[in-house]
């Protein structure tokens, strides 16, 4: 059974830093892309920024270009979003996904992604 984890939410004053992490497991895609997802109370889901786990290809929404970086980890289970100069709009609840590579679907699409975590909070604080 596939599982995404992630870590690393909590509370930060505007204009700080946060690092979130993601470990997958037990998915069996040949070639996987795996994403950022937020969603703020009353909002919907937004994509924030996804990865080619072979490739490294990142992509990133308009809004977090500049201040967030997606990477991946070496053994191509885990995946990292650094936060930098963060601002109220983006706190919400932060979630990995995992999808094949091979999708045909734009990468912000969340019907893309076929495995979910539970998520980890972000709150910040002007």
């Amino acid at each position: 059974q596939a599982q995404l984890v992630e870590s690393g939410g909590g509370s930060v004053q505007a204009g700080g830093s946060l690092r979130l992490s993601c470990a997958s497991s037990g998915h069996t895609y040949a070639s996987v892309i795996m994403a950022w997802f937020r969603q703020a109370p009353g909002k919907e889901r937004e994509a924030v920024a996804a990865i080619y786990m072979n490739g490294g290809t990142s992509s990133y929404a308009d809004s977090v270009k500049g201040r967030f970086t997606i990477s991946r980890h070496s053994d191509k289970k885990t995946i990292h979003l650094l936060m930098t100069n963060l601002k109220s709009a983006d706190t919400a609840m932060y979630y990995c996904a995992a999808g094949s590579a091979y999708g045909l679907s734009a990468w912000s699409n969340s019907g893309r992604y076929g495995f979910w975590g539970q998520g980890t909070q972000v709150t910040v604080s002007s």
